[in-house]
């Protein structure tokens, strides 16, 4: 019989295991077994709490999109004013935060992405992230900008988030975070000095 209380000790130890299994040997090789044999449970606890890979994963996913959350919330926190361009750094900011541009994070959201395209319940999780996104940014330039040019300096925002992250990703260096948030300060300060109509 399980001891009261370790479900979540236990989900939390599976979801760092399987972090750790896909930077180690990418999410095609991260098996059952060997997740389980990194996390230093059987096969069938793995089963029990997620029933499979793909339910391990979107787990995974939703962890590391809880610490995205978690990073833009204490970056709002700790603001020393409600400006729009103060809450939009805030979630470029988080977007780079160490939690999203480690190794493990990184080959992770990759892995989700691929799969995303074939798995209907993680492209579900993959809208939802997108659309979180979009929104967060619409909202706050809609403060500055007419309804038009907030929603199209929110898609230019989102993708160059999305673009600098896989540039970074996918370069085989250390992610250059302040590089990034500069080049998308940038875009933000345009897009913030456009004309009031």
């Amino acid at each position: 019989m399980p001891k009261v209380g370790m479900q979540p000790v236990r989900r939390t130890q599976l979801i760092h295991a399987t972090l750790e299994a896909v930077d180690q040997v990418g999410m095609g090789d991260a098996s059952i077994s060997y997740i389980a044999r990194l996390a230093g449970v059987s096969n069938g606890i793995i089963s029990h709490y997620f029933q499979d890979k793909n339910g391990l994963l979107e787990a995974a996913m939703r962890y590391l999109m809880n610490d995205l959350q978690d990073a833009v919330r204490k970056r709002r926190q700790a603001m020393r004013d409600d400006s729009a361009r103060g809450y939009l750094r805030s979630i470029i900011d988080g977007n780079f935060d160490d939690t999203q541009v480690n190794g493990p994070a990184m080959k992770t959201w990759l892995a989700f992405w691929a799969s995303s395209m074939h798995q209907p319940s993680l492209r579900r999780l993959q809208r939802i992230n997108d659309l979180r996104l979009y929104s967060n940014l619409c909202w706050q330039f809609r403060r500055e900008l007419d309804a038009t040019h907030a929603r199209a300096a929110a898609r230019g925002l989102a993708a160059l988030i999305d673009g600098l992250w896989l540039r970074g990703a996918l370069s085989g260096e250390a992610f250059d975070t302040e590089q990034a948030r500069r080049l998308a300060y940038e875009f933000l300060d345009q897009q913030l000095a456009r004309p009031a109509l």
